[in-house]
C-alpha cells in the first residue's frame, strides 16, 4: 500500500566507513539522521538519512558471508531537490566536499551543482527540472 507522505524508494549506500559519511551527508549537504542502528560504535548496521521529501538508507559494507544480500560499496550517482542550489553548493564546499560541477542553470530549466562525498559518490542538487519546466 502506497503512503504519499514517506518515499516509496530508497537508495541504499553501503559505505566502507558508515559513521563517517552520515557526519560528512549531515555537515555537508544537511541531511538528518532519522534512525541509526547501532547509535554508538564503528559499524553501522541501518541508518536512515532525510532531506526534504526524500530518503536514503546507509549501512557499513558487509561481508556475503555476513548477510546475502551484501554488495561491495562503489560509487553511484544521487540527485536531491533543494530550494537554493546556490547556498546549499556554498554550505558543502564550506564542509570540505569535493565540487564536481558548480552551479549551473541547465537547458530544462533546472539550476544544478554536483559534488563528490568522500568515498566517491557523485551527488547533484537542484531544482527539480519538471517543476522548474511547469509540468
Amino acid at each position: 500500500m502506497e503512503n504519499s507522505a514517506n518515499p516509496g524508494v530508497f537508495p541504499v549506500l553501503y559505505y566502507r566507513d558508515a559513521r563517517a559519511a552520515i557526519g560528512f551527508l549531515t555537515e555537508a549537504f544537511g541531511f538528518t539522521v532519522d534512525f541509526c542502528h547501532p547509535e554508538e560504535g564503528e559499524r553501522v548496521d541501518h541508518a536512515e538519512l532525510s532531506l526534504g521529501g526524500g530518503a536514503i538508507m546507509l549501512g557499513s559494507a558487509k561481508a556475503a558471508a555476513e548477510w546475502p544480500m551484501a554488495i561491495d560499496p562503489a560509487p553511484q550517482m544521487l540527485f536531491a531537490v533543494v530550494d537554493d542550489p546556490d547556498a546549499h553548493h556554498d554550505r558543502a564546499r564550506a564542509a570540505g566536499a569535493e565540487i564536481v560541477m558548480p552551479p549551473t542553470d541547465q537547458e530544462y530549466g533546472s539550476r544544478e551543482y554536483a559534488a563528490r562525498d568522500p568515498e566517491g559518490n557523485v551527488w547533484g542538487f537542484g531544482t527539480y527540472w519538471r517543476d522548474a519546466a511547469g509540468g
